[in-house]
């Protein structure tokens, strides 16, 4: 926690703060160990203090880490905020206009910028790498489970809720991501054309190619993975198509290295995909950081100029849609080490259930 502490000084001194101020639960998780409705300030060579609504407060004295937890009115945070800070030069990362607008009256020197927090989470530390591990290894499980499971005649929904309880008994929940009213992505025959399909109560039938996306969060990391399944008889088209989609991931994977820029990353991926004409069928940039978020820096895209560094964590998630058809994506986590260290260890040979 010390070492996360320092970055976050390091990179709020960047742009000329003494204070930094989290209110985004994900950056106060990551400065004091505590995920809640709160406030962090961290300011150089002080306490790192945690202001707290009462019903909070309990939770932040046990969860946090070396952090003095101020008591103050739910509605009154703010108040006590500006009376810590008064007239110092600080920086934060809320994302609220009003609150940004009140804070303003007493604190003039207050700058909204949530730029100290990426740069200090785009870089991994052993323990957050070492949860990471785990949650990947439960999510390998869990595919293995799909393979025990998934037949023909039942519903993508009733996969999902196998899936989701064995999640919970193994500690891993799912992440709220805003863009999907579903905690996973299953989607098998036209749906699996679709990238972020959401869960329906299709019943999957012989011929199916399934996907079945799996982010999750275990002790507030994610991990993000992807197979594509075959049910029954599947068709050349699809076995072909899964086969470049595959040699397109082995590709990536082997792009990542130290200092390489991420767009070039995808373009290896994008190169095999388009090799094969199935370019205009590859929809969307091939990874993304992750972490406390489900999306974070670097972006793994054709246009990032952004450099790869050790323990980064990301994915690498070519796939192709044919619409109304089929469609295969193959992801795995992985951190970045002198090569691509996968983080997950479930085939990524088709199986054909």
């Amino acid at each position: 926690m010390k070492t996360r502490r320092n970055r976050l000084e390091k990179y709020c001194s960047d742009l000329n703060c003494d204070v930094l101020v989290a209110f985004e639960p994900e950056n106060l998780f990551y400065m004091t160990g505590f995920w809640g409705e709160a406030i962090g300030v961290l300011e150089k060579g002080k306490s790192l203090r945690i202001i707290a609504p009462e019903l909070e407060v309990q939770r932040a004295k046990e969860d946090s880490v070396n952090c003095d937890v101020i008591t103050s009115q739910r509605g009154g945070l703010t108040s006590t905020l500006a009376s810590i800070i008064k007239k110092k030069k600080a920086c934060t990362d809320c994302q609220s206009y009003s609150v940004m607008q009140s804070l303003k009256k007493s604190i003039p020197n207050l700058k909204q910028s949530s730029v100290p927090f990426y740069n200090a989470r785009i870089i991994k530390d052993s323990e957050e790498i070492r949860i990471l591990k785990k949650a990947s290894s439960v999510i390998d499980e869990m595919f293995e489970l799909c393979t025990q499971t998934i037949k023909k005649g039942r519903r993508e929904s009733e996969l999902q809720t196998i899936l989701m309880e064995f999640a919970s008994a193994n500690d891993l929940f799912d992440t709220g991501y805003h863009s999907t009213l579903n905690p996973l992505i299953i989607a098998s025959g036209p749906n699996s054309s679709l990238p972020h399909a959401q869960v329906t109560k299709r019943k999957f039938a012989d011929g199916d190619m399934i996907t079945v996306d799996l982010t999750l969060r275990y002790k507030g990391y994610v991990s993000d993975a992807t197979r594509t399944f075959g049910l029954g008889s599947i068709s050349k088209d699809a076995k072909s198509v899964y086969e470049i989609v595959k040699q397109s991931q082995k590709v990536g994977l082997k792009a990542v290295r130290p200092q390489k820029v991420c767009g070039s990353v995808d373009t290896a991926c994008r190169k095999i995909i388009e090799e094969h004409n199935y370019g205009q069928y590859f929809i969307h940039s091939t990874g993304h950081g992750i972490g406390l978020d489900v999306h974070e820096s670097p972006n793994i895209s054709g246009k990032s100029k952004e450099k790869l560094k050790k323990d980064m964590a990301i994915t690498v998630e070519p796939g192709i849609y044919i619409p109304k058809k089929f469609g295969v994506r193959i992801e795995d986590s992985l951190i970045v080490k002198d090569r691509a260290y996968v983080m997950h260890k479930f085939t990524k040979d088709l199986v054909i259930i």
